[in-house]
């Protein structure tokens, strides 16, 4: 059975009750949450291994919790939205979230991408089927049995997501990933216009690896084809 705790964070309970229902029959412990407010309060006092975040909410709503869940963790979050623009998701990505899925939603699409993340989360925290590897590059250090790296010295904080990405490219230096290929690689899935999912992560790792992130040095884009490390 999996042990794992997910916080369901939803202002419709009946949503938030139906996503625990399947989650507990996956073997999972489910927390629920009716309000951003209560959710963040449920995430302090408990040890959550995963959030779904419901993003329109009155009152304080999951862009905001999620940011704020940001300043002091890196468990993946999945956001959940009716809304399908492409700037929504964007916002929510940029506020730190791991996954976004639109509602309605099946709910065993959804804890197909709840096993994901926690793969990648378990990986990152070190579970047993991990991968020794060192990247050494100039400016970045890398190393994948313990998922640390050090940017011009400095240690950097990354989530798992945000860890596998710039793995993929830095294990690789030289080589131009499409933000097609990394999405496939990183996420698992087949990308389906995906890149702003991928430019949007572009954009948080270099803000946290890079001197200057609008004069990037590590990550490098080739214009009109994807990214690089060199």
């Amino acid at each position: 059975m999996n042990k794992a705790n997910i916080l369901v964070v939803d202002d419709d309970q009946e949503i938030a009750d139906l996503v625990a229902i399947h989650l507990e029959e996956e073997g999972y412990e489910a927390f629920q949450a009716y309000s951003g407010k209560r959710g963040l309060e449920i995430f302090d006092a408990e040890q959550i291994d995963l959030v779904i975040l419901d993003i329109m909410m009155p009152g304080m709503d999951g862009n905001e919790v999620c940011r704020q869940i940001r300043e002091k963790s890196t468990v993946p979050i999945i956001m959940l939205s009716a809304k399908d623009a492409e700037m929504d998701k964007v916002t929510s990505l940029y506020q730190g979230a791991d996954d976004y899925v639109t509602k309605p939603f099946r709910p065993m699409e959804l804890v197909a991408r709840v096993k994901s993340q926690l793969r990648r989360s378990q990986n990152f925290s070190g579970g047993q089927n991990q991968l020794s590897g060192v990247v050494d590059m100039p400016n970045l250090w890398m190393e994948k049995k313990t998922h640390s790296v050090k940017a011009y010295g400095r240690e950097v904080g990354l989530t798992p997501t945000e860890f596998d990405l710039l793995y993929l490219l830095a294990s690789h230096p030289g080589q131009v990933f499409t933000t097609d290929e990394i999405f496939e690689r990183v996420w698992k899935e087949k990308s389906f216009e995906m890149s702003n999912t991928v430019m949007v992560h572009i954009r948080r790792l270099r803000g946290k690896i890079e001197q200057d992130p609008r004069n990037a040095q590590i990550i490098k884009t080739v214009w009109g084809v994807g990214y690089k490390c060199e």
